[in-house]
C-alpha cells in the first residue's frame, strides 16, 4: 500500500476547546516519508514539532489532553486533529498553527477537520507505506486503567468505559477502522464532560473554549445540549476517537487490535511509549529483512570461523565502516543444544554475543584489502542485556551500528532481536589483528 497525502493545502479558523482561543489550521502536502508534522506558524523560525513517541509528553497534571513537545515549542490538544488525519489514512502531512497565543486545533469532534481533509483531495505517493505492525501481545495495567495490543490485520480499536454517572455508565464498542468507518462511525462523536466537574476544570484554566456547540454536557438528568447524541454510545465512540489520536504518536500508521478499558490521555500515552520500546528498533529492519548482501559462502571468504562456531548465515545489509544488518537461524540441531539445556533447550547468552561480534566482524573485516589474512579480537563488552530467551526455531536478527573506529580499534552497539522483540543488546569492544598463516609443506 501507498503513503498519502493532500491534494492541495486548505484551512480552517475556529476556537481551542481548552484556550478559548481562535486559532488557524491550515493542512499542507508533504512528500514521501515526511510523517506527519505540526508548525508552529505563530513563533520566529516557525519550529516543527514531528508527531512521533520521543515528541509526546507523558502529561501526568490532568491537563485531560494530548500535548508534543520539540525544541521547546509545544502543541496542545492535539488528539482530534491526529485522529481525523490517521482515520484518513493520511501518512505524511504538515499541520500549520497560527493564533494569538499558544495555538490548539479546534472543534470537540473530528467531523469538520476529516471534512476539510477530504474537500483537499487525498492522493497516493510513489513510496510503500510502513506501518507500525503488533508482532506480540503488549499488555499495560496503571490505576485501574487496561490497555492491551494484540497482533491483527488492518486496525481494530475496542473500548469499555466505566463512569458512575447513569447517563454515561459502562459501554463498550469495537471496530475496524478504515476511512469509510472512521468517517460514518468514529468522527461525528463529540468530547463530552460530567456538568458536575465543569467548574472545577475551568478554575484550573482548562476548557476556556467548551460551550454546549462543541461538546457534551451531563447532568444526573440527561444530556444538556439541546442537539441530542448523535449515537445511542457516543461516548465510548469518542473515547475511541481520543484513542485513535493518541495511537497516531507512533508516528506511523498502526497495524493491530487495542483493547482499552478506561483510559485516557495520560494513559493512552504511556502506553504509546510501552508500543515503541517493545518494537524499539526492530520494525525499522523491515525492509532489510529480504535482502542477501552476502551469502554463507561469501562469509567464509571473510570470516575465519567454521563449524561449528561460524554463527552468521547471511549479511542482509552492509554500510561500509557504519552498519550491519545479518541473521543467525538457530535450528535445534545447534550442538550446544545438547547440555543447554536437555528438554528445554536455550541458547547461550556468551553466544548470542558472539554471533553479534561475528556480525560486526563481517563489516570490520570487509574494510581491509586482505581480510584472510586478518581477525577480529575481542577486547570489552558493555551494557550486556539478556531480555528473553532464545530457542530452537528462532531467527535472531542483529543491527550493529560502529561507535568509532580508531586505527584498528573500534566500538559497535549491537542488538538482537527475534520475531521483533528485542532479545539482547550490548557494546563491543574489538581489534583487528594480523592472522598468523598456518606454514604450508
Amino acid at each position: 500500500m501507498k503513503q498519502r497525502t493532500i491534494l492541495r493545502p486548505v484551512s480552517f479558523t475556529g476556537v481551542g476547546l481548552h484556550t478559548g482561543e481562535e486559532t488557524t489550521v491550515t493542512f499542507v502536502p508533504a512528500g514521501p516519508d515526511e510523517g506527519l508534522v505540526f508548525v508552529r506558524a505563530d513563533l520566529p523560525g516557525r519550529p516543527r514539532i514531528r508527531v512521533c513517541p520521543g515528541n509526546a509528553v507523558d502529561e501526568k497534571s490532568g491537563l485531560r489532553r494530548t500535548i508534543l513537545s520539540e525544541g521547546g515549542a509545544e502543541v496542545h490538544t492535539v488528539e482530534h486533529v491526529l485522529a481525523a488525519v490517521t482515520g484518513l489514512g493520511i501518512d505524511t502531512l504538515q499541520i500549520e498553527l497560527s493564533g494569538r497565543e499558544a495555538p490548539e486545533p479546534p472543534d470537540g469532534s473530528a467531523a469538520p477537520l476529516a471534512d476539510l481533509l477530504v474537500a483537499a483531495g487525498i492522493v497516493e505517493l510513489p513510496a510503500e507505506r510502513r506501518p507500525f505492525v503488533v508482532r506480540r501481545p503488549v499488555l499495560y495495567e496503571a490505576d485501574g486503567v487496561e490497555l492491551l495490543a494484540l497482533p491483527g490485520p488492518g486496525l481494530r480499536l475496542g473500548f469499555t468505559i466505566q463512569f458512575d454517572n447513569a447517563v454515561v455508565g459502562t459501554q463498550h464498542r469495537c471496530l475496524a477502522i478504515d476511512p469509510e468507518s472512521f468517517r460514518r462511525e468514529i468522527a461525528p462523536a463529540r468530547t463530552f464532560v460530567l456538568h458536575r466537574d465543569v467548574e472545577r476544570l475551568r478554575e484550573r484554566g482548562m476548557i476556556k473554549g467548551g460551550s454546549l456547540r462543541n461538546a457534551i454536557v451531563v447532568d444526573e438528568r440527561g444530556v444538556m445540549n439541546d442537539e441530542p447524541l448523535r449515537f445511542p454510545d457516543e461516548f465510548v465512540r469518542h473515547k475511541i476517537l481520543d484513542l485513535l489520536g493518541d495511537l497516531s504518536l507512533l508516528g506511523r500508521p498502526l497495524q493491530g487490535e487495542i483493547r482499552a478499558v478506561r483510559s485516557g490521555h495520560a494513559h493512552n500515552v504511556r502506553f504509546v511509549h510501552a508500543l515503541e520500546r517493545e518494537h524499539a528498533g526492530a520494525a525499522e529492519l523491515e525492509p532489510y529483512l529480504d535482502r542477501v548482501h552476502f551469502d554463507v559462502v561469501d562469509i567464509e571468504r571473510i570470516m575465519p570461523h567454521r563449524y561449528p562456531f561460524l554463527l552468521v548465515d547471511r549479511i542482509l545489509h552492509l554500510q561500509e565502516r557504519e552498519r550491519v544488518i545479518g541473521i543467525k537461524n538457530v535450528t535445534v540441531n545447534e550442538p550446544f543444544f545438547a547440555g543447554h539445556f536437555p528438554g528445554h533447550p536455550i541458547m547461550p547468552a556468551v553466544l548470542i554475543i558472539e554471533a553479534m561480534a561475528q556480525v560486526g566482524g563481517v563489516m570490520l573485516l570487509n574494510t581491509v584489502d586482505d581480510p584472510q589474512s586478518k581477525l577480529v579480537y575481542f577486547m570489552g563488552i558493555d551494557n550486556a542485556r539478556f531480555r528473553r530467551p532464545v530457542r530452537p526455531g528462532d531467527r535472531l536478527v542483529f543491527d550493529l551500528q560502529l561507535v568509532k573506529l580508531k586505527s584498528r580499534t573500534c566500538k559497535m552497539s549491537g542488538k538482537a532481536y527475534v520475531d521483533h522483540a528485542l532479545v539482547a543488546e550490548a557494546d563491543l569492544l574489538s581489534s583487528i589483528v594480523d592472522r598468523e598463516m598456518p606454514a604450508h609443506e
